[in-house]
């Protein structure tokens, strides 16, 4: 049996590799680069040997707005009454009195959507009292291509206009 040192090629084809091939295009959104790839396919050229890469990562989080206990207490509410209301349909279907069911559902959603939401909020202490989400951003998008047709994908790239 070997060690740590001794990886099959299974497991090593599962690891992240980087990517490979030579630059063809760079660009500043993510938007950019797709259409540079959705040209190069419109232009019948083999887009399996293009990657576009991300370059220079940031994790962003934008800033929603200020959380209160409210804002907090409703949203629970608000989401554990979809989810109730969702059940007690599905119960509904089952049982001979489906408005109960519902009514069921819904008390329990309403119970279960304040707790979930509560009980995180309140384990901050006050330490986060705003709503954000988080975002994976590159500061470049790289096209790259496998060696053998890079050069015929930056001759097609040049006649595009970005």
């Amino acid at each position: 049996m070997g060690g740590s040192g001794n990886l099959s090629n299974s497991n090593r084809s599962r690891l992240p590799m980087p990517p490979k091939g030579w630059p063809i295009g760079s660009y500043g959104t993510y938007a950019e680069a797709q259409r540079a790839v959705d040209y190069l396919s419109d232009e019948h050229f083999s887009v399996e040997d293009v990657t576009i890469v991300g370059v220079d990562l940031m994790q962003v989080e934008r800033v929603l707005g200020r959380l209160t206990w409210g804002k907090v207490i409703g949203g629970g509410l608000v989401s554990g009454a979809w989810l109730g209301l969702f059940f007690g349909l599905i119960m509904g279907i089952f049982v001979s009195n489906p408005l109960g069911a519902i009514l069921v559902g819904l008390g329990g959603g309403l119970i279960f959507g304040l707790i979930s939401a509560a009980l995180p909020y309140a384990a901050t202490r006050g330490q986060r009292d705003f709503a954000s989400t988080m975002q994976l951003v590159a500061g470049r998008y790289d096209v790259i291509c496998d060696p053998k047709s890079a050069e015929r994908a930056r001759d097609l790239l040049a006649r595009l206009n970005i």
